[in-house]
């Protein structure tokens, strides 16, 4: 009898570096798992009320209705900060929980609660108080102590539950078996690696930060050594996302090895060097001008490893019954992917082509990772109930996302300012008028593809778990992601 085979007829077994994860080690890891799971769903819905507040309010026509620049800023706050944070956290948090060899711990269980409470603090922000919002890039803030003490629960718990990984993935290290590394382990070890240097450059960027500044620039430079540093921890995430889903839509294990161990390191390497840039003053331009190199580079290390999978999966067919949305979601994620960087090389100036860039990024990541949970879900013992609008859901989503990206790009052209909404868009000629109205379009048709995603996945939770209808085993898991 196999190693896997044994794994999964003795739950009590504790699995080796390159067998079964701890996914069947007991109810107390499952339940972790989709503890991580349902924070991203409620990250998840609380940002789509948002952005559906944000494309009306950018709408022609509709936007008169909402002009209120104060509510659009502390909307968009919230927004970016659920989605293109606490979601991502929440689902890297559930790979953590998924990969991570031995039993749980108290401190596992300690990470999520912080990480819960925090996600319902600042989801709950707006309406605490009269926030003021900074719009600063990557961690936009409301200035509130209930915000921050949010924001600080979701650090720790963060912070927390990377440690405890690294504590798990430990005996692989120590093993001295390079070859025998899961290749999803070894990522998420990375990834873990990477958020702490981000979590450590904040917390330096605060001790060394200039008398005399606030607002804006004191949050822009507060988060902007980490800010950068966690774009490259996405960016591995999303090559596990990728691989995973290229594995999982055509029932092999083909795209893994030596080689994809190695790529996975280089692109993270970048990272290793964020503490060194603090020796220069936070608002030196070697300092500035050093983490956009970093993360830069740290996007050209994983141009490699992405060409493989895409390339894997235009070879592969589908052959299992989840097949068709694995494949779907991989390919709509690379598609934004590829849209985001085009509109990334025509950006000139602060306009619209900015949010164009990083809508196409981080969509793309977000498409990775809702393919991910669907892949996650049925080896979980949770059966997806409706298999056939998961298959077009990351098709919906793509393309309302895809509109939206070409009606902020083409405004953009036109020199429609960013972080603007209502009468301050200054929409005055006909191309305008059309850029913002096909965006708001596809930000609508990008709500029901979040919408079906967020429905999909919750008819699954709360259904009874497909091992007791005869589901498949978490055990597979790893079939699909072991080197």
């Amino acid at each position: 009898m196999n190693t896997e085979t044994s794994t999964i007829q003795h739950p009590i077994h504790r699995p080796t570096i390159g067998a079964t994860p701890r996914t069947t080690a007991g109810v107390a890891q499952g339940r972790l798992t989709l503890g991580w799971l349902w924070i991203a769903v409620y990250a998840l819905i609380a940002a789509g009320l948002m952005s559906l507040l944000l494309a009306l309010s950018r709408t022609p026509l509709v936007q008169n209705l909402l002009d209120n620049p104060a509510l659009f800023k502390v909307a968009l706050v919230v927004h970016v900060d659920l989605s293109a944070l606490i979601w991502f956290f929440a689902c890297t948090g559930l790979m953590w929980s998924l990969l991570a060899p031995g039993a749980t711990s108290a401190w596992d269980r300690i990470a999520l609660a912080l990480m819960a409470a925090g996600t319902l603090m600042i989801s709950a922000a707006p309406f605490v108080g009269v926030p003021l919002p900074i719009m600063n890039n990557y961690v936009p803030v409301l200035e509130h102590p209930w915000f921050f003490a949010g924001l600080l629960a979701v650090g720790a718990g963060l912070a927390v539950q990377a440690v405890c990984y690294l504590v798990a993935f430990r005996p692989a290290l120590a093993d001295r078996h390079y070859a025998t590394i899961d290749l999803a382990r070894l990522a998420m070890a990375l990834i873990a690696g990477i958020v702490l240097v981000a979590l450590f450059c904040t917390i330096v960027a605060w001790a060394r930060m200039p008398q005399g500044l606030a607002g804006e620039v004191y949050y822009e430079l507060l988060f902007w050594g980490g800010g950068h540093i966690l774009q490259i921890a996405w960016t591995v995430l999303l090559l596990v996302a990728w691989t995973v889903l290229v594995n999982g839509s055509s029932g092999e294990a083909g795209l893994a090895g030596r080689h994809l161990r190695v790529l996975l390191v280089l692109a993270a390497l970048p990272s290793v060097a964020a503490p060194l840039l603090y020796l220069f003053p936070l608002d030196s331009r070697e300092h500035i001008l050093g983490f956009t190199s970093l993360m830069r580079w740290g996007g050209l290390a994983a141009l490699p490893l992405g060409l493989l999978a895409f390339v894997a999966l235009l070879c592969r067919g589908t052959s299992l019954p989840d097949g068709r949305c694995l494949r779907g979601a991989a390919l709509c994620s690379r598609g934004l992917y590829a849209a985001g960087g085009l509109a990334g090389s025509m950006i000139r100036g602060s306009n619209t082509m900015i949010p164009a860039h990083y809508h196409g990024a981080i969509v793309a990541v977000t498409l990775g990772l809702m393919g991910l949970v669907y892949f996650v879900l049925p080896r979980l013992g949770r059966r997806i109930t409706m298999p056939r609008a998961a298959h077009w859901q990351p098709y919906v989503y793509a393309a309302g996302q895809l509109l939206h990206i070409t009606g902020l790009a083409w405004s953009g052209g036109y020199g429609v300012q960013r972080k603007v909404a209502g009468a301050a868009q200054g929409l005055e000629g006909v191309a305008e008028f059309v850029g913002m109205g096909l965006m708001g379009l596809g930000g609508l048709v990008s709500v029901v593809g979040g919408v079906l995603f967020l429905v999909i996945v919750i008819a699954t939770l709360t259904a009874y778990p497909a091992a007791r209808r005869g589901g498949r085993s978490a055990g597979e898991l790893q079939v699909f992601m072991r080197s």
